[in-house]
């Protein structure tokens, strides 16, 4: 392929994203990564869990550890309403559920509209931030899935379900 084809297919590619909101800010993570969304479900505590950690829940027989995005990104915990979501992704080979306040829709954008993160993103651990996407009216923040838990994370994340 030559270079004039390649950057025309870079310049096409498609992100396919779920966005949802945190607060006022609005995220997005790669749709492949997304099993499904679901309403609040009941969640059971576990004991010497991570603080990020919410609990579990019981999706259809399977024990599914919660992560309460707002701690993890460091944002201020509120409480749960009609529009929190549980988003039930796939990260390093293990099933987890993340709360964001609201999903919003699935989106469908060039990759060539987003661009590195700045150095200071917010406040936010931008370790985990893969890049942001820039709409006509508004900025979407892409979370690396791969990224969002450390590989101690991960383990810990085990010992709960």
């Amino acid at each position: 392929m030559s270079g004039m084809e390649e950057q025309k297919k870079d310049s096409t590619e498609l992100l396919q994203l779920v966005s949802f909101t945190i607060g006022e800010e609005e995220f997005g993570v790669n749709i492949l990564f997304v099993h499904e969304i679901n309403r609040m479900l009941q969640i059971t505590k576990v004991p010497n869990a991570p603080s990020f950690v919410d609990g579990v829940i019981n999706l259809r027989g399977r024990i599914i550890p919660v992560i309460d995005l707002r701690a993890k990104l460091g944002i201020e915990r509120k409480d749960h309403d009609k529009n929190t979501r549980i988003v039930v992704v796939e990260v390093a080979g293990k099933t987890v559920g993340f709360i964001v306040d609201a999903v919003k829709e699935v989106l469908r954008i060039p990759k060539s509209i987003t661009e590195a993160p700045p150095d200071l993103v917010s406040g936010i651990n931008s370790e985990f931030i893969m890049a942001v996407g820039k709409l006509e009216d508004r900025l979407i923040t892409l979370i690396d899935l791969e990224k969002i838990l450390s590989s101690n994370e991960k383990s810990k994340l085990s010992e709960v379900a």
